[in-house]
C-alpha cells in the first residue's frame, strides 16, 4: 500500500474522527472509509439474527459471510439498509463485544484493504487503521479530544446528559483500549490531533498542511 495514498485516522469515539475524515478526503478527492460503520453492521446482522454479540463462534460466522457495502454514508447490510439503524441504542451498546472478536477483526481487515486497493487510496478511521490494518500509511493521525468535550458534541447531536454522555465515553474508552485483540492506541509514527476548542476547518487545514505538498 506503500504506492498509493492513505491517511489513516484512528482516535476514540467522538473526537470528529468522521467529520474531520470526510473533510479531508473531499480536499484530496479521495474516497472515506468509515471503518467503524463496518463493525456496526456486523452487530446489526448479527442483532438481526437474533445471536448474542458475545457468542463468539456464531458472530465470526456471521462477519464470514454477511454482505456490507458502503456507499458514501449509506450502509447495507444483507441489502437492508441500516444507515440508520446502526447509529442507534441497541447497536451502539453491543458493538463493543463484536468488535473485540478476534475472527471479527480478522475478516474486516483484510475487506478494509481490499477496499482501499479497490480504489487506488483513501482517508481510513477506524480505531487500528495506523497500527494494525495500514501500519505504512502516507500520513497517521490520532484525532482525540477530551472526554468532556466528546459528550458536549454529542448531547448537542442527539440530547442526553452530558454527565451520563461522558461517563459512558470513558467506559467504551476503556473497553476499546483494554481489548486483546488491536486495542485503540496511538500507532507508532502517528500525529496527535487534540480537536478540542479547533474548528473543523482549522483542523482540516492543519492535517492537509502535514501532507506532501504534491500530495496536499
Amino acid at each position: 500500500m506503500s504506492d498509493i495514498l492513505v491517511v489513516a485516522i484512528d482516535g476514540p469515539a467522538g473526537a470528529g474522527k468522521s467529520t474531520v475524515g470526510r473533510a479531508v478526503a473531499a480536499r484530496l478527492d479521495l474516497e472515506y472509509l468509515d471503518t467503524g460503520a463496518m463493525y456496526r453492521g456486523v452487530t446489526f446482522g448479527v442483532l438481526r439474527r437474533g445471536l448474542d454479540p458475545s457468542d463468539v463462534t456464531s458472530v465470526a460466522r456471521v462477519a464470514a459471510a454477511i454482505d456490507i457495502r458502503l456507499d458514501g454514508e449509506r450502509l447495507t447490510v444483507d441489502g437492508v439498509d441500516a444507515t440508520i439503524e446502526i447509529r442507534g441504542r441497541e447497536v451502539t451498546s453491543a458493538v463493543s463485544a463484536v468488535a473485540a472478536n478476534s475472527s471479527v477483526r480478522t475478516e474486516l481487515v483484510r475487506r478494509q484493504r481490499e477496499w482501499v486497493a479497490a480504489r487506488g487510496g483513501a482517508v481510513v478511521e477506524g480505531r487500528d487503521i495506523g497500527s494494525v490494518v495500514f501500519p505504512d500509511a502516507s500520513l497517521k493521525l490520532y484525532v482525540t479530544a477530551s472526554p468532556r468535550v466528546r459528550a458536549e458534541r454529542r448531547v448537542a447531536d442527539i440530547g442526553g446528559d452530558v454527565k451520563e454522555v461522558e461517563a459512558s465515553i470513558i467506559e467504551r474508552d476503556r473497553k476499546d483500549s483494554t481489548r486483546d485483540d488491536s486495542p485503540l492506541t496511538e500507532a507508532s509514527g502517528s500525529i496527535v490531533v487534540d480537536t478540542s476548542g479547533f474548528s473543523i476547518n482549522e483542523v482540516v487545514e492543519h492535517i492537509l498542511g502535514m501532507l506532501p505538498h504534491d500530495q496536499g
